[in-house]
């Protein structure tokens, strides 16, 4: 419609434009002869302007014709690729909407499956209380006949018995306590002091004394704030990863490490080292950095078990005895390094042996392994010397060997003259002047006892004496003891070190549940 107005418009203009031309024309040769010629002229101009403009006119009319189609084309275009869209997303929407049907359905038949088990866990919760009350029926039953067969009561029973093995004990060390003052009588002669002398000059070896605490110097003071961290959690980190206490006072840049045993605090002072060294202080790290050392500290208690074999010129030893003897570089007796002992005695007990003109190896070897218990964890029943003694046979060591670690305290028969030098040797590297230290082990052996109490509760994982012994912490087993019992835990646990230990002051006894649930995304 605008198009036709347009052209409506300009033949209007073209006319009224071609008129004035006419008229003024006309004027200038009304008078003139020409004045037909001028009419036709005009006339003629008239008809060509009057052509002109019907082609203009048509070819606008195209020129919208066109426009509306192609306008038409792509308003079709579009409303076919906006139908194809809805079609796709309601092609989606019916998908999504099967699958939401299909988990609805795992969801019903998972449910019907956890009922089903929790009724079958009552039921067998019902039958397991059913037996336990049998159980302690019976279990009352069984003790009022004995009750009544002995005529005794539980209570009069246990105190008779303990009397009885304590008169039997009283006696037995008695026995045993004169025998060794005679054999030592008898044996004191000056041929044997001689020999003993000489031997003792012979060896040269320096004065071993481990302590409980270890010093670790930093770069700074500000790092002892990273070392603490955040409300205290890596230092927290630190002692539950080691079992070691890192005390950081006003000491200037330096944190100092607490631990009755070496190779806990060994392991504590090389991953503070290490901690320190790269930089990144945190919960996560420090226990990747403690597992590491940990595996290293293994590596090297192999390492110096071979050195020490090797030194001695020894073989043929089972490998699990030299992981043991490497163990023995990170336990004291007395303060006294236990491996340095142990080398001492195996090298005295062949010097003596060289003196008497009898086997220097057998002697050696009995000596480098006469101690070998004291690597072994306090779990294992019955006396060092017999525990050391089933280990030798175990791993393949001769009846010789087994004989003179059995004896080498004076219980029981030495069968060869070498068990008796290790004992001699024994007892030398034990009495030369500054090899230990009474005081200290007193102190070891309180702490070991109160790790061993804690550790000896159901459902304690792992145990840890800290702050020289004033706190006992206490790591349970989560899937085991809940909240509750960690509770009772802690006061069964004071009452038993109140009964079975003596200490100066206080101790705390901590108990620590935690559970950590790990997943990993890929």
């Amino acid at each position: 419609m605008n198009t036709t107005v347009f052209f409506n418009v300009v033949l209007l203009a073209a006319g009224i434009i071609i008129g004035s031309f006419l008229a003024y024309f006309y004027n200038k040769v009304s008078t003139g002869k020409k004045m037909k010629e001028v009419e036709e002229k005009a006339e003629r101009l008239y008809r060509d302007a009057q052509k002109e403009a019907n082609t203009i006119k048509k070819e606008a009319q195209l020129e919208a014709r066109d426009m509306s189609l192609r306008l038409k084309t792509e308003t079709e275009k579009e409303l076919k690729e906006r139908r194809s869209e809805l079609n796709h997303l309601d092609k989606r929407l019916r998908q999504r909407e099967e699958m939401f049907d299909r988990k609805l359905d795992q969801l019903d038949k998972k449910e019907n499956h956890f009922s089903r088990k929790e009724r079958e866990l009552n039921n067998r919760e019902k039958a397991l209380q059913e037996k336990e009350r049998n159980s302690e029926a019976v279990l009352k039953k069984q003790s009022d006949m004995l009750e009544q067969i002995s005529e005794m009561s539980i209570e009069e029973a246990r105190t008779e018995l303990l009397v009885r093995v304590e008169n039997e004990s009283r006696y037995e060390a008695a026995k045993i306590a004169k025998r060794v003052e005679d054999e030592v009588l008898e044996t004191a002669d000056r041929k044997s002091k001689e020999i003993l002398s000489l031997a003792v000059q012979r060896y040269a070896s320096e004065y071993v004394s481990d302590h409980t605490i270890s010093t670790v110097s930093l770069p700074s003071d500000e790092m002892k704030g990273r070392i603490i961290g955040r409300e205290g959690r890596n230092i927290r980190a630190l002692e539950a990863a080691t079992g070691v206490e890192f005390i950081i006072d006003d000491t200037p840049e330096t944190v100092l490490l607490s631990c009755f045993d070496p190779v806990r605090r060994e392991i504590g002072r090389t991953s503070l080292e290490r901690l320190i060294s790269d930089g990144r202080i945190h919960p996560t790290r420090i226990e990747e950095i403690v597992g590491k050392v940990r595996k290293e500290i293994d590596a090297t208690i192999k390492e110096e078990g071979e050195k020490a074999i090797f030194d001695l010129g020894l073989h043929g030893i089972h490998p699990e005895l030299i992981k043991l003897l490497g163990r023995l570089k990170y336990r004291t007796s007395y303060g006294q390094n236990v491996l340095k002992h142990s080398i001492e005695v195996a090298y005295l007990a062949s010097m003596l042996a060289g003196e008497l003109r009898v086997d220097p190896k057998l002697a050696k070897r009995a000596g480098i392994l006469h101690d070998i218990w004291k690597a072994i964890d306090h779990e294992l029943e019955g006396s060092h010397q017999s525990i050391g003694a089933d280990m030798a046979k175990k791993y393949g060591e001769k009846q010789k060997v087994v004989n003179a670690i059995l004896v080498h305290h004076g219980e029981g028969d030495p069968a060869t003259v070498e068990a008796s030098l290790v004992a001699a040797a024994d007892a030398l590297s034990a009495a030369r002047p500054g090899a230990r230290k009474e005081t200290l082990t007193d102190y070891l052996k309180r702490v070991e006892k109160l790790e061993e109490i804690a550790t000896s509760v159901e459902g304690v994982n792992k145990s840890y004496a800290i702050q020289a012994g004033r706190e006992v912490r206490i790591i349970v087993k989560p899937e085991e003891v809940n909240d509750a019992v960690c509770a009772q835990i802690s006061r069964d646990l004071a009452k038993k070190i109140e009964g079975e230990l003596t200490y100066p002051g206080q101790i705390k006894v901590t108990v620590i549940r935690e559970s950590r649930y790990v997943e990993y995304a890929k």
